[in-house]
């Protein structure tokens, strides 16, 4: 089926609900803050710290649950109205660290070109071919290594990216609209930071902010691995790539089970959303299910999961994700 002829298929499906959109605004920021305020009641009154721990991780699961509302925001696909769309992707990008406007070029470009082995590196996971990685120099393969060893990739590197990365600029903007993207976020935090500071005390934010946000973007990254890290997933050079075999084959159905599907607001239907982004996420599982065709596409289940943790190089002679046993295998077949 041509890109036409999807986007006429799947048209029903991208109309916003308004009532839906702020049901699930309720049924989402309400229980975030409710754990917050919860979080901070137990520092306060002094009740050991594991407790207040474990509601930080529950609190965690909901920012990622405001992530994919924001996400949706910066497809332009929770509400009808575009404005209505920026404004609350703004406000909801301050509270999971994330400037909207740089997020959404990134991520526009990433639906573009997810698949593409030319025009790698925008808005996704760093992926090199077994080519690439043979010929590479020590250091460049010892980086690669570190990068996309498990630890770091989804324990180190998300908190990192989202309390760090994203607070400074480029060196370069590319248009005013970006700066302001950047400064406002960045503002927001501030406010924030110096409001809870000079009440409640920094002591609370940093006991409550720091496991939080350490939760959700290791949940938010495994995620975004999962739905492009996997054994069979689609990858062509330029002149060969489909975007519509990208959508499909390119992105995964990850199959939840149905609390951590919801909380993960129905995104492991990947595959669905890279075919149309316009699709609210809240419409992503009625879709999988009156449209049969998908049905054939990739699954992946949550134990199933933990094993592409370890994939790590694309092979483009076997068109296949391969881990690095594998790869010393290959290798040694070469000789």
């Amino acid at each position: 089926m041509k890109r036409s002829e999807w986007r006429e298929r799947l048209a029903p499906f991208t109309q916003a609900s308004t009532f839906r959109s702020w049901m699930q605004i309720v049924n989402t920021l309400v229980p975030y803050i409710l754990l917050v305020v919860i979080a901070g009641l137990m520092i306060r009154f002094e009740i050991p710290y594991i407790f207040t721990f474990l509601v930080t991780f529950l609190a965690g699961a909901f920012m990622v649950r405001v992530f994919i509302i924001f996400h949706d925001c910066t497809h332009m696909s929770f509400f009808t109205s575009r404005r209505a769309n920026r404004v609350l992707g703004t406000i909801l990008g301050i509270i999971t660290f994330t400037p909207y406007a740089i997020w959404q070029k990134h991520h526009n470009k990433h639906h573009g070109t997810v698949g593409n082995l030319d025009e790698r590196g925008v808005g996704d996971v760093w992926t090199m071919t077994v080519e690439e990685y043979l010929s590479s120099s020590r250091f460049k393969k010892f980086t690669y290594r570190l990068y996309r060893n498990p630890i770091f990739l989804f324990v180190i590197a998300p908190f990192f990216l989202f309390a760090f990365v994203n607070r400074f600029p480029k060196a370069r903007f590319e248009s005013k609209k970006l700066y302001m993207s950047h400064l406002i976020t960045n503002l927001g935090l501030l406010l924030i930071f110096l409001l809870v500071t000079f009440t409640i005390g920094i002591k609370y934010y940093l006991l409550i902010q720091i496991p939080l946000l350490f939760f959700a973007s290791a949940i938010g990254v495994w995620m975004f691995f999962i739905q492009h890290q996997f054994e069979d997933v689609y990858w062509e050079r330029d002149e060969d790539w489909d975007i519509v075999k990208a959508a499909l084959k390119g992105s995964s159905f990850y199959k939840l089970p149905w609390i951590l599907d919801w909380i993960t607001g129905h995104i492991g239907y990947h595959n669905i959303h890279h075919l149309n982004p316009r699709i609210p996420n809240y419409y992503l599982k009625k879709c999988y299910r009156q449209v049969h065709e998908f049905k054939k596409g990739r699954t992946i289940t949550l134990f199933e999961s933990f094993k592409m943790a370890m994939l790590s190089v694309y092979d483009e002679k076997s068109k296949k994700l391969i881990s690095y046993k594998e790869l010393r295998r290959l290798k040694a077949s070469m000789k």
